[in-house]
């Protein structure tokens, strides 16, 4: 049996419906739209990054850059991995892959907020060194989410 690799590129519109589809298997309604995931390919302080294996798409992160008190801040807006694909690294490679981007940009910090009951992705991100900020109370819907931030180096 031969390793898998996996590869990670920027994403493409051409990508939307698997994108959209992973998006749904991760959130169920509290999921991006189709058309909200559309709009940030549009956006040009947009980072949007696929993990294939296979040439099939697994996995995706979207971030964003934006200007904080004076410093280049970096915002993940989402990062989704395929239920069948968890637990292989794919989330770590695509987080990393994004943070090397925005440190090229000059990006200082990288923020994320995640529902307060996903303890995985909770437990990943802190793993990679993300450190709670605060809490957001019913960030989603009923669920509190958790603000994390991570000092880029």
């Amino acid at each position: 049996m031969t390793a898998v690799t996996i590869i990670i590129e920027d994403a493409s519109i051409r990508d939307l419906d698997r994108l959209f589809e992973i998006e749904t298997q991760c959130f169920n309604e509290e999921a991006f739209t189709r058309k909200q995931i559309a709009q940030l390919f549009k956006d040009y302080s947009a980072i949007s990054l696929v993990a294939k294996e296979n040439d099939k798409i697994i996995g995706f992160v979207i971030g964003m850059i934006y200007f904080d008190r004076n410093a280049s801040a970096g915002h993940i807006l989402t990062i989704d991995v395929s239920p069948a694909n968890r637990r292989k690294g794919v989330g770590s490679k695509l987080l990393r892959t994004i943070e090397t981007i925005f440190k090229e940009k000059g990006v200082k910090t990288s923020n994320l907020e995640v529902r307060e009951d996903n303890v995985a992705a909770i437990n990943l991100y802190e793993k990679l060194g993300y450190q709670r900020i605060g809490t957001l109370k019913n960030y989603y819907g009923k669920a509190n989410g958790i603000y994390l931030r991570k000092i880029l180096t």
